[in-house]
């Protein structure tokens, strides 16, 4: 069992908890993810490392309401105990020998993108961070990143927060106007980081994408993570989740993605439906 010591709520819809696991945070580095079930009869979800502390031997997690396990999730408060907490796992991103970056995130990607950027800052690179939520009541993570950016570019769909456009117009302004990058880092919903891709081609820039597929075991045993990545399939579980953004096919992700959307609403309407019941 795992100790829930923190819950923050950082908008509506994304949640942020501190978990004890020291075992976890002693080894856990940016870029790679845990696995968890809420209880004994829950399904396992993976959720990425969003940062850890290592003398207090915690782990934070943000992650969005979106299906039944997070609502079960949601709705532990601190205290209380979670089931079972696996990891880390997957590929840490890589992060050595790069001098000047741009870190892209979008929505609650941002939760992912945060701990590279931090990570980067304190290796001494220089960072400029551009994220971009669809308006302001849904913004996380402002302040964190921009203790760890040397430039920040805060995008809203609505102009209702930062500037009005996409996180794509940003990196565009930036590129065009001098910027050279060893490398851009492009983390939220697979169509932001497909366009990411298409900028930063054009201008010959290496990136690397957050690939955050179906996961079940997360031990590359049960396929339910695979990608195409320059032509061959990959596991995102065990190969990345980072991967050459130049290689993956965005379209078949994107396809296979939205597989099991109808099913997952399903579940969480049941899933909130039995909370209510239980609060009468």
């Amino acid at each position: 069992m795992y100790k829930i010591v923190r819950k923050k709520v950082l908008n509506p819809t994304v949640t942020l908890m501190d978990i004890e696991a020291p075992m976890i945070a002693k080894k856990a580095e940016p870029g790679q993810f845990i696995i968890l079930r809420v209880d004994e009869e829950g399904e396992r979800i993976p959720l990425t490392v969003a940062d850890f502390d290592r003398e207090k031997g915690t782990v934070t997690i943000i992650f969005q309401i979106v299906g039944a396990t997070t609502e079960k999730l949601n709705h532990k408060n601190e205290g209380e105990f979670i089931q079972d907490f696996v990891g880390p796992l997957g590929v840490a991103s890589h992060t050595d020998g790069l001098k000047k970056v741009a870190v892209v995130g979008g929505g609650v990607g941002c939760a992912i993108a945060y701990p590279i950027a931090k990570k980067l800052h304190n290796l001494g690179c220089e960072v400029h961070s551009i994220v971009g939520f669809r308006n302001k009541d849904l913004v996380i993570l402002e302040d964190e990143f921009a203790a760890v950016s040397d430039k920040m570019s805060m995008m809203t769909d609505d102009g209702s927060h930062g500037e009005k456009g996409l996180v794509t117009d940003a990196l565009r302004k930036l590129i065009e106007s001098g910027e050279k990058y060893d490398e851009v880092i492009a983390i939220g919903p697979l169509v932001m980081m497909k366009f990411v891709t298409k900028v930063t081609k054009e201008f010959d820039i290496p990136t690397v994408v957050s690939m955050n597929p179906i996961m079940i075991d997360g031990t590359g045993m049960c396929g339910g993570c695979r990608l195409t990545v320059g032509g061959e399939t990959k596991f995102a579980c065990v190969d990345g989740p980072d991967f050459d953004g130049f290689l993956v096919d965005f379209d078949e992700a994107m396809e296979r993605s939205s597989m099991y959307k109808p099913f997952e609403r399903h579940k969480h309407e049941e899933t909130c439906n039995l909370f209510a019941k239980e609060v009468k």
